[in-house]
């Protein structure tokens, strides 16, 4: 995969910038301030994304059994800035937490990972599994005029068959832990369902999942407008 280069992202940020262009005499002049704004929040995109990468492989090596001073030697900081910055464990949630209809959908989702030999739990492997059967999520997609079938066909031809070794244990990526988060913020004190996934998914924004349902056309503004 190609890197962008600085001359690629500078032409993003002109395309980009409502108001980079102002009239000024015979010819326009930038303005620069804006170009700058737009610049800085492009920046910050790209560090999270950065983040995230980096964020994905510490779980990975944490599951795995590895050390923070290893971890931390790996990415040329102490352990205790490592530990700083990962300190927290992430949440396992457990079946006990999910509906049947959810704990269901889960099988479909490894089954996905398992056998596209991916070592990683994506937003495009939950999204899949919560279409395979119907359910609260399915019924959701059709209450919103968004085919069932037609998404996890979509979100099918996203699954790459990857070189991992099938594991019994495989980490989710910090969009899919983002997602099952909001969906256990929104089930509160109730288990939680497969349309409170399907939601996360759609609210985190990012990832597979949320690009799928969005060219389906199932967005939160269109779910609360229905």
């Amino acid at each position: 995969m190609a890197l962008p280069d600085l001359d690629e992202l500078i032409a993003e940020v002109d395309r980009t910038c409502d108001t980079a262009h102002r009239p000024g005499g015979a010819a326009e002049q930038p303005d620069w301030l804006a170009l700058l704004t737009v610049a800085a929040q492009l920046s910050g995109q790209l560090q999270a994304l950065a983040d995230d990468l980096v964020e994905d492989y510490v779980e990975h090596c944490r599951m795995h059994g590895c050390s923070w001073t290893d971890i931390g030697a790996a990415l040329g900081v102490t352990r205790q800035a490592v530990q700083q910055r990962f300190h927290a464990p992430h949440k396992r949630y457990a079946p006990e937490t999910m509906t049947d209809d959810l704990r269901e959908a889960m099988t479909h989702v490894k089954r996905a990972a398992v056998q596209h030999r991916n070592n990683y739990i994506g937003t495009e492997h939950l999204l899949w599994g919560l279409t395979a059967k119907p359910n609260n999520a399915t019924r959701l997609l059709d209450a919103s005029g968004v085919a069932p079938d037609v998404v996890h066909r979509s979100v099918e031809a996203h699954l790459s068959m990857g070189a991992s070794q099938a594991a019994e244990r495989i980490a989710w990526t910090p969009y899919s832990r983002k997602a099952i988060a909001l969906a256990e913020e929104q089930a509160g004190s109730a288990l939680i369902d497969c349309d409170h996934l399907l939601t996360g998914l759609s609210r985190v924004g990012r990832g597979v999942a949320a690009t799928v349902l969005t060219e389906a056309g199932f967005t939160m503004a269109a779910r609360d407008e229905g």
